[in-house]
């Protein structure tokens, strides 16, 4: 989170805190993390993106990796890494990073599994393929002849008639 020194305007905190995030993901901010996170550049630019709200001065930083321990410690790493880069000009600038809580390992994967998204792609694929089923042309009812009555005569006698009408 931002907050601003006492004497500046309120609103920088949530300007700095969109250009630290977007710093976040930096070559800069990489380089620093990468020693504590333990990855190549590469691979951490892979596996960590950044958020931030337009409401309010909040950063999160995310570490995503197979192994949940692994993903928290890209996490705080990233997280350090752009703590510490604010550190060097808060008197510049007149704000200060804090850090409200450190990430932890999740207790179960955030993203579905493999099995559960195949089933939901089959699922709307099928949704699909019904309802373009429903809606299609039907073939055998083209050119199909409909008796149609003809206009009422004037008279005293009442004449029918049949007209075709063609589709």
């Amino acid at each position: 989170m931002v907050t601003a020194d006492k004497g500046i305007d309120p609103a920088a905190a949530l300007g700095y805190a969109q250009s630290y995030g977007r710093l976040a993901t930096s070559d800069a901010t990489l380089a620093y993390a990468r020693g504590a996170a333990g990855e190549p550049m590469s691979e951490l630019r892979a596996h960590v993106r950044s958020e931030t709200s337009p409401d309010s001065p909040m950063i999160a930083v995310t570490g995503t990796s197979s192994d949940p321990d692994r993903a928290a410690d890209i996490a705080n790493a990233v997280t350090e890494a752009v703590a510490a880069g604010a550190g060097h000009v808060a008197e510049e600038t007149g704000v200060q990073l804090i850090e409200l809580s450190h990430a932890v390992a999740p207790a179960e994967p955030v993203s579905p599994s493999a099995a559960l998204g195949t089933a939901v792609g089959a699922s709307a694929g099928g949704l699909v393929g019904g309802l373009v089923l429903l809606v299609r042309p039907r073939p055998g009812r083209r050119g199909v002849t409909a008796p149609v009555p003809g206009p009422a005569q004037g008279g005293g006698a009442a004449h029918t008639g049949e007209r075709e009408l063609v589709a």
